[in-house]
């Protein structure tokens, strides 16, 4: 799953935030119509069509036709990795990770149907679900790289920069992400998701204690 939030999509000058709104855009029109009518029988011209934009619009934010079904929000990497590494010296790794991700995530509950809709998609077709695992391995290398960063610039001379533990990192926090949207999405009366979110991150910060009896 691909991160996207209208909060960062806040950020930036008019040019540039139209320029996000017109991908999101596209992106939701391409996932919509691939939920309804199956990503094989969706053209170019119909994604840009229920867009509203032109077929050369779409080329100007997509390489593929396919690109739209599988990365809903491809600035997210770079917000995040920006956060990481801007985020106040005294905040752990993986408190600065989780307040990056928070960011992403604020809008969570509001494109929860997209995202539902978006995994659907990408599950239904065998090599959408292959470039969207590679997409999502990628996003978690460029996070691993900027923990690493990180600790480097903190003045890490453990060895923890460039070793296991900014890709373990990363890895669970991508879990605990999946994990929070799982049971949120099966307990929606209950709590809203974000405090869902920062319950696994507190979880996971106490080291994944036992419950108690």
């Amino acid at each position: 799953m691909q991160l996207m939030s209208e909060k960062g999509a806040a950020g930036g000058g008019l040019r540039e935030r139209k320029k996000r709104a017109t991908r999101a855009a596209l992106a939701e029109a391409a996932v919509r119509l691939a939920a309804e009518h199956g990503a094989e029988k969706v053209t170019v011209e119909a994604i840009s069509a229920a867009a509203g934009v032109s077929v050369r619009t779409f080329f100007n934010y997509f390489d593929s036709r396919d690109d739209a079904f599988v990365v809903i929000d491809d600035d997210a990497g770079a917000r995040m990795r920006r956060a990481v590494l801007e985020a106040p010296a005294e905040l752990s790794p993986l408190a600065a990770l989780r307040e990056a991700m928070a960011a992403e995530l604020a809008e969570a509950e509001q494109q929860h149907e997209l995202w539902r809709l978006h995994a659907e998609v990408l599950h239904a077709s065998p090599h959408l679900l292959a470039r969207g695992v590679g997409a999502h391995m990628a996003a978690e290398a460029d996070l691993a790289d900027a923990i690493a960063e990180r600790l480097r610039g903190a003045g890490d001379t453990g060895g923890a920069g460039s070793g296991l533990y900014p890709r373990l990192l990363a890895a669970v926090a991508g879990a605990a992400v999946r994990t929070s949207m799982d049971h949120w999405s099966a307990h929606q009366e209950e709590a809203a998701f974000l405090d869902v979110f920062h319950e696994v991150f507190t979880l996971l910060a106490a080291g994944l204690p036992a419950p108690s009896a």
